[in-house]
């Protein structure tokens, strides 16, 4: 994919990806209710990366074609969300008029809100450290542009101007949740599916008693839409940076029942068959009502100690973003458990991705 979208094309593709999503899925879940999200056709990607390509006095952003490996002037971007296709062409611009900007620069990334924020990352491959013109050009340049923040990076370098991350704000049903982003970490890259899969998710578990675990938690993206529904929300998550972003989106959203641990999966299944860590001395997890678990895990799917570890609970509400893994991890769970709903979520049009969501509960005995 080369930034273009097909709109025209866009009803079938989405149907082609319910039909290859149906066959993955046990058959006992085909006659199941199952949503279907479409995404907007074109302008949904609130995350762009390319790189740049010199020639002369012009200088392009690039991306390259993956059955030629030729690289591609890419003019306009209708698949990145407004904010980011109206900027692209006039900040090339004001790159181009200023040799201090335009140097040796290697790549320019973009990560833009719907709340209207905008991160743009130039990357060079000379170095910026101590370079007061580049900070002074840079500096203009984010005014110029209403440009939230900028970042300038190198190897082993990185300016920040003033912030290394966006403030989005979703709305899932009526109501408004804050999420920091961070720049180089993972981000919801379709905003708008993104509010439609925390309103699934939310639906999920309106009924719902207890306590919730979630695992890959990521920022707090799941953790804070569902605490209303929770008496309690126990999140892990690996990536320290995540951790750290997800305590401030906890506070942002002044949610009081969510704690935010740095655990792996594996490390909390182990926790919670008795092996004691460090970093939960200060958490009672025999206090806890866990009920429900929520995984959203990375496109491996689970590991075997995780796969098993979730069926311990009488809700599981697993976000997959790999149909082929998750058919795998289904065929175990639903020795135990029954699938009661089904989503997806066209997260990436145009492409053979398919994010999807299930939500099972414990068979009765």
């Amino acid at each position: 994919m080369l930034c273009q979208v097909f709109p025209e094309q866009y009803d079938s593709q989405l149907a082609d990806k319910v039909d290859r999503l149906n066959d993955l899925l046990p058959a006992s879940a085909r006659s199941l209710p199952q949503s279907v999200f479409a995404s907007s056709p074109e302008h949904y990607r609130a995350r762009a990366e390319f790189r740049i390509w010199h020639e002369g006095n012009q200088s392009d952003y690039i991306m390259f074609n993956q059955e030629t490996k030729e690289k591609v002037a890419i003019k306009q971007c209708p698949m990145a969300i407004k904010s980011i296709a109206n900027l692209m062409p006039i900040l090339m611009e004001e790159i181009t008029q200023k040799p201090v900007l335009r140097e040796r620069l290697f790549q320019i990334d973009f990560l833009a809100t719907l709340s209207g924020q905008m991160l743009v990352t130039l990357i060079y491959r000379k170095s910026i450290a101590d370079d007061q013109a580049w900070l002074d050009a840079a500096n203009a340049l984010k005014a110029k542009l209403a440009i939230t923040h900028i970042i300038g990076r190198a190897r082993k370098q990185k300016i920040v101007l003033d912030e290394d991350f966006v403030v989005e704000k979703l709305n899932v049903d009526g109501k408004t949740f804050i999420y920091q982003q961070v720049e180089n970490s993972f981000t919801q890259p379709n905003a708008e599916m993104a509010q439609n899969m925390l309103s699934w998710a939310r639906k999920m578990s309106k009924n719902a008693k207890g306590d919730l675990i979630e695992l890959y938690c990521g920022n707090g993206h799941f953790s804070i839409a569902l605490a209303e529904h929770y008496n309690r929300v126990l999140a892990t998550e690996i990536s320290k940076t995540s951790v750290a972003s997800a305590k401030y989106n906890i506070a942002a959203n002044q949610v009081e029942n969510v704690t935010v641990i740095k655990m792996a999966a594996e490390e909390i299944s182990a926790a919670l068959q008795g092996q004691e860590f460090f970093r939960l001395k200060e958490i009672d997890l025999k206090g806890y009502d866990f009920q429900t678990i929520f995984v959203d895990p990375p496109r491996s799917g689970l590991d075997d100690l995780t796969r098993k570890m979730v069926t311990e609970f009488d809700q599981i509400i697993y976000i997959s973003c790999n149909p082929e893994t998750l058919a795998v991890d289904l065929q175990s769970i639903q020795q135990t458990h029954d699938i009661i709903e089904t989503a997806l979520f066209d997260q990436f049009p145009y492409t053979h991705h398919i994010e999807s969501g299930v939500f099972l509960k414990r068979k009765a005995n």
